[in-house]
């Protein structure tokens, strides 16, 4: 099977659906050049009406997808999480409410593609893991790829969908290579992902560990740390957060008595408080150990490289929380 990059799996994913459909364009900050990876050769495959390159202003085009999406037209937009910010009316006062007060008459199938750079001495303004707070908002749906397979089966069923659907590519997941089919080895010819299903990443026996975007891999390296001590970590990754497959997270806490949930997003209102608070409560009698959640700290993000590493969750934060919950 061949092995693709996620930046890869992203730009099949965009061809295939612009060569599908002919409503299906893309929009963003210089595109034709290709700056993030995504949209190399596109202008030249097809054409300038498709691949359209926007002023800096994310409130003006964020708009401009929404009013084409109101009009048959499948935008996919390109942007990163720090300049969410300056379109944020129209994500929150529009694209999350549209559908619901015109009584489900209007179809707003719009994808964000939503770069998530941190880590990397990028400072407080450029460093956002934000998916947490459009969770608060209904009306979106949230996707947080972490392999090539599920960034292309991921966005490929973003783009058919007919709601506002934001795709969060984390930075530490852009540079991984996963293993990747080919259409004409796949039933039915493409690599369509569903939305609300998690994958079980790794199987295991005494703790179930969800990891969120970068908190996969991160929950993956520790179960290779632990495994020669006999700990076995079952690995879970939901893979969209709207909507969220709490049912194979249950089942598993299920089986294990023991949760680890890790995040690279802050930890107040996280999507791993939402995940840990739905386990204690729906899943309490099942618990053998209080939950434990691995998140960045609850301060901005510093510029200093000293200083930036020890907010995040990291494998050794993973197995000490393991530790925690098996003692």
């Amino acid at each position: 099977m061949p092995v693709k990059t996620y930046i890869q799996a992203i730009a099949e994913a965009t061809i295939e659906e612009m060569e599908r459909d002919e409503s299906v364009f893309t929009m963003g900050e210089d595109l034709r050049q290709s700056v993030y990876g995504a949209t190399a050769g596109l202008l030249e495959r097809f054409g300038e009406d498709r691949v359209i390159d926007t002023p800096l202003s994310e409130n003006g085009f964020f708009g401009a997808a929404l009013g084409a999406s109101l009009c048959g037209m499948r935008p996919i937009v390109e942007t990163v999480t720090s300049f969410l910010w300056v379109g944020m009316d129209q994500l929150i006062s529009q694209a999350s409410k549209m559908r619901y007060m015109f009584g489900g008459q209007a179809e707003l199938p719009v994808t964000f593609r939503i770069r998530m750079f941190y880590a990397r001495g990028a400072a407080a303004h450029h460093s956002d893991r934000n998916y947490p707070i459009f969770m608060n908002t209904p009306g979106q749906k949230i996707i947080c790829p972490t392999n090539a397979y599920d960034a292309k089966g991921l966005m490929k069923t973003a783009v058919r969908d007919n709601d506002v659907c934001l795709l969060f590519e984390d930075g530490i997941a852009i540079s991984s290579r996963t293993e990747v089919p080919d259409n004409k080895d796949l039933p039915g010819g493409e690599l369509l992902v569903p939305f609300g299903v998690a994958n079980t990443v790794r199987a295991g026996s005494d703790v179930t560990v969800v990891g969120i975007a970068g908190g996969v891999q991160h929950a993956l390296d520790a179960a290779k740390l632990l495994e020669p001590e006999g700990i076995s970590l079952e690995v879970i990754d939901p893979r969209t957060l709207v909507p969220l497959d709490m049912e194979t997270i249950l089942k598993s806490v299920e089986r294990t008595g023991r949760l680890v949930v890790v995040d690279p997003a802050h930890k107040m209102c996280s999507a791993a408080s939402e995940i840990a608070a739905t386990v204690a409560q729906d899943g309490f009698w099942s618990l053998q150990a209080p939950i434990q959640v691995v998140a960045s700290e609850q301060v901005n993000v510093p510029y200093s490289p000293a200083l930036e590493p020890l907010i995040y969750p990291t494998p050794e934060k993973v197995v000490a929380a393991v530790r925690a919950v098996l003692n």
